[in-house]
């Protein structure tokens, strides 16, 4: 069992005492995570973020909060630790796990862009994934039935400074088990503490009432020069669509 205190705020970061081999449980304690997403206090948020790096250069799992769901993150180029992600959320690895990466210049390390900086300054950091040719530098081991990748930059300073603090991208899913409804507070994944290294505790993201806020982000696929195919709707399909056709004039690639 995994030994979690209860905490009246929000806010919270629970860190492994160590990372125990496969099939063991995880003892955590807790450190202060200062501020909030809106109103964050770097100094605090640096510790959270060391912590979280050194969760994740163990080749542990960390779950975050993002600027649509919670997700949960690990080391792409890590190939045993995405094998655990894969084992978490329920899946024999074919369906696919984007990066998240701190800043729009890093994608191009990874991903053969084909639409212009600006179309990518316009999206990103924010609720989309973009789909796009993998390159060369990414880990085979994700993802390794497809050319292409999902990259994300949330919209989240929490996780932005994670992504640069690491020597790499950032494997990122939905913190739940495939087929189940997104979550937007931490208790709402609690069955997957027991796999997690590490978990941070951002409060609730959005209106937990609300199915809306379960959508998760919007992917679109750009790797097809001048097309684009939404995969997802998620929860900013209007405004993608609206700065795709009528900013960049690209167009569905069924037409």
């Amino acid at each position: 069992m995994l030994r979690v205190q209860r905490a009246a705020l929000a806010g919270l970061v629970r860190v492994a005492e160590g990372l125990p081999g496969p099939g063991h449980a995880r003892s955590s304690c807790l450190l202060p995570l200062p501020g909030s997403a809106a109103r964050p206090e770097p100094r605090g948020w640096r510790e959270a973020v060391a912590a979280a790096v050194g969760a994740l250069q163990e080749g542990g799992l960390v779950a975050v909060p993002t600027d649509t769901v919670y997700g949960v993150a690990c080391l792409a180029q890590d190939s045993r630790a995405v094998q655990s992600i894969y084992s978490l959320k329920g899946r024999n690895g074919t369906k696919p796990l984007a990066i998240c990466l701190g800043d729009v210049e890093h994608i191009y390390r990874y991903c053969h862009v084909n639409v212009p900086d600006e179309l990518l300054q316009d999206l990103l950091p924010g609720p989309v994934t973009l789909v796009l040719k993998r390159s060369e530098e990414l880990n085979k081991d994700l993802n390794p039935f497809t050319s292409l990748v999902g990259v994300r930059i949330p919209n989240h300073p929490f996780i932005r400074e994670l992504a640069r603090a690491c020597p790499g991208p950032l494997a990122l899913t939905s913190a739940n088990i495939s087929s189940q409804a997104s979550t937007l507070t931490v208790s709402e994944f609690q069955d997957l503490w027991p796999q997690l290294s590490l978990v941070v505790d951002g409060g609730p993201i959005g209106d937990v009432q609300s199915p809306e806020c379960r959508l998760g982000s919007t992917v679109v696929d750009l790797s097809v020069s001048g097309k684009f195919t939404i995969i997802r709707p998620g929860c900013a399909l209007t405004s993608t669509v609206e700065i795709l056709r009528q900013k960049y004039g690209l167009v569905p690639e069924s037409s």
